[in-house]
């Protein structure tokens, strides 16, 4: 009897590790139910990502692993793909929420109760700081367009509508815009396509027009990566961030006289 009770739990143990049979999204929505009893779970899917399970709560989204019993609150990056699968969900879920500075929309949502506190908390991200020292990032990553007098470095990502409006605005200044590309929302092949274009300035806009993109040779795109490696430091989980030769940081699209104004600010 003790022999057949010890097959018995170390069967459960097993399906719930996935060796013998992984619990489905079904039965990790139960068990959520039962570790997490304030918060209404919208979906469960164990697809996506070997060995978690992403959960959308109302206009949340964490993750789980396959026995309900660690919870993650972050980004999930593929990185053979290069595109960030959070962002991406979080973008089909809300169109909204991560254009321009709305990223901070689900840092400031409420996150699921802490199965230890069993009070609500809040998701936090880094924040932006207000000087950013770019002078550091190299050549290799920045698109350079335009030829004012004023320079003005924008990171930006060639699926946000609110890039392409500033992109737009700044043709109309008389500026001179370092264009970083960071792959916010999956945009990282674009990039890739406008880094190596023959003519940058024209593949900006075709970018931005979701128009076909004329193709150049094979270049060297490490500077895509730096520019992102950059990004992740300073807490630039949204686009568009506008840093003026100074290092002074404005986040988001901004019309053009406030653009003009701001720029005029610039300490030499």
């Amino acid at each position: 009897m003790a022999h057949s009770t010890i097959l018995t739990a170390l069967g459960g143990i097993m399906m719930l590790t996935g060796s013998a049979q992984a619990p489905t999204s079904a039965q990790v929505e139960t068990a959520l139910k039962d570790r997490l009893p304030k918060t209404k779970v919208s979906s469960v899917d164990c697809s996506k990502v070997d060995g978690l399970c992403e959960v959308v709560a109302g206009e949340n989204l964490f993750y789980v692993d396959r026995t309900a019993r660690f919870l993650v609150i972050g980004r999930v990056y593929d990185m053979q793909t290069r595109q960030d699968l959070t962002a991406a969900r979080l973008l089909a879920l809300n169109p909204d929420m991560l254009v321009g500075s709305a990223a901070k929309a689900n840092a400031s949502a409420e996150a699921p109760e802490s199965p230890a506190a069993g009070a609500g908390t809040r998701v936090t991200q880094p924040a932006v700081a207000q000087h950013l020292d770019v002078s550091r990032l190299s050549d290799k990553g920045a698109i350079v367009w335009g030829k004012g007098p004023q320079r003005v470095t924008v990171f930006s990502d060639f699926h946000c509508g609110y890039c392409r409006a500033l992109s737009q605005t700044l043709e109309s200044m008389n500026v001179t815009v370092i264009e970083r590309p960071i792959s916010v929302l999956g945009s990282r092949e674009i990039a890739d396509q406008v880094l190596c274009a023959r003519d940058r300035h024209a593949a900006v806009r075709a970018a931005y027009a979701q128009d076909p993109i004329r193709p150049g040779p094979k270049c060297n795109t490490s500077g895509l990566d730096e520019n992102e490696a950059f990004a992740r430091a300073h807490g630039l989980n949204g686009t568009p961030v506008i840093v003026r030769s100074d290092g002074a940081v404005l986040e988001g699209f901004k019309p053009k006289p406030l653009l003009e104004q701001w720029l005029k600010g610039a300490k030499s």
